[in-house]
């Protein structure tokens, strides 16, 4: 029975590095603006919070540290999807800088080139 126990507690203990291991990952992408490894990585969210959440209704991890970690997923949901809609802001203002700078050349080309008669 206690080998039993000890394998629960080591798969619980297993789920929890797991997904801060997740949640560092998924931190340093954010902080590097690394959309495709955002992408990537949140794949890994839902096998990472799944065994956690079973675990917590087994009752082999305490209601806190999940609580605290899923608090933490939230969080960086609201930070990423801050950051993705900041991105595409930029992409957007840049963008039509390009489209500015694209018209004013092909005007200035036009009054610039030479006239037909």
């Amino acid at each position: 029975m206690a080998d039993s126990q000890d394998a629960s507690n080591s798969e619980s203990e297993a789920c929890l590095v797991n997904f801060d291991q997740l949640m560092a990952d998924l931190g340093r992408a954010l902080a590097a603006q690394d959309w495709d490894g955002l992408v990537s990585l949140n794949a890994g969210v839902k096998p990472a919070t799944e065994p956690l959440i079973a675990a917590l209704e087994a009752g082999l991890v305490e209601p806190e540290p999940v609580r605290t970690r899923l608090e933490e997923l939230r969080q960086f949901l609201d930070a990423a999807g801050e950051g993705a809609a900041r991105a595409k802001a930029e992409a957007e203002h840049a963008l039509k800088g390009m489209n500015r700078n694209r018209n004013a050349a092909k005007a200035y080309q036009n009054i610039s080139g030479p006239r037909r008669k």
